[in-house]
């Protein structure tokens, strides 16, 4: 995981899960959508939504992504403006 964290244009912090995420979703999820998110891939996100997130890389706003688990359940992954955390979420948790 180091050597993908070095590739990464953003520092994703401390990463932390919600119960309820902690509770829907597998390791192999939240592993395949933190590679997805640190690779700038921002998952299931509309046009705009992409773009934002493309213009907080270059002036240090919130990054969020949304993916969908094997199973199916919707979450979210959000770094924090600051950089100082990255936390998966249920949407029901926002």
């Amino acid at each position: 995981m180091e050597i993908i964290a070095s590739a990464c244009r953003f520092d994703l912090g401390r990463i932390v899960t919600t119960p309820g995420a902690r509770e829907a979703l597998t390791d192999d999820d939240t592993l395949k959508a933190l590679v997805r998110h640190m690779s700038e891939d921002w998952g299931d996100l509309d046009a705009e939504d992409r773009r934002r997130n493309d213009d907080a890389l270059e002036c240090g706003d919130r990054l969020f992504s949304r993916f969908t688990s094997d199973s199916g359940e919707s979450f979210y992954v959000i770094t924090e403006a600051d950089r100082s955390v990255t936390t998966f979420l249920l949407p029901d948790e926002y």
